[in-house]
Parts: C-alpha cells; structure tokens; sequence
C-alpha cells in the first residue's frame, strides 16, 4: 500500500511539473504562435482558393517549425482557419475581388515587453 501511495504521489508530482513547464512555454512562445496561425492562415487561404490545391496539401507551403498548427475550412463561406488547439487561432476569408482578407481580430491583444 506505502509503494502504491509513493508511486501516486510521483505520478501527480509529475503531472504537474509537466504541466507547469506547458504553461511556461506557452506563455514564453504566445506571440510566436499568435503571428504563426496568422501567416498559416493567409497561406492556407492562397493555396486552397487561388491555388485550387485540397486544404491537406497547404501543409507543405509552411515554414519550418510549423508543424503544431491545425488548418480547417468552411467551404460554404470560403473561410480557412488555422489554430493551435487552446492556445491561438486566426481565419482568413476568400474574397473574388480582395484576395484572401484576416477575419476581425476578437481576442485579447497581446502585450510585448522589451
């Protein structure tokens, strides 16, 4: 029973040391990541509706280190959405005439510290 105890006890103490370096990274990489969607999203929109290429090969016009973003579309609409799940997320709309256009922004705007 002690062994088990001491083993739980570990396994929590370690979850949240895992969780708490997440936490820490996320919060040293958010502007990174918030510019990131947004540039994932422009490209995805150009490749998927100027291109005419399906929204899984966009993937390949991305940048290096890019690989944790997600990329959706609503076809209907002509909006593609690229996101880090819970983290940032930015959609871009199709337009005949415009091009590709950002969405409104509606989160909560960053502060940059020097």
């Amino acid at each position: 029973m002690n062994a088990r105890h001491t083993l739980f006890t570990a396994m929590i103490g370690a979850a949240l040391v895992a969780g708490g370096a997440g936490f820490v990274w996320v919060a040293a990489h958010r502007a990174q990541l918030e510019l990131g969607v947004g540039y994932a999203a422009r490209v995805a929109c150009g490749c998927r509706y100027v291109d005419g290429r399906s929204l899984g090969d966009c993937h390949k016009d991305f940048e290096p280190g890019m690989e944790p973003i997600r990329l959706s579309e609503n076809p209907a609409t002509k909006v593609v959405t690229a996101s880090v799940p819970l983290i940032a997320s930015r959609s871009v709309r199709y337009d005949p005439v415009l091009g590709c256009q950002p969405e409104p922004f509606r989160g909560t705007a960053l502060i940059v510290k020097h």
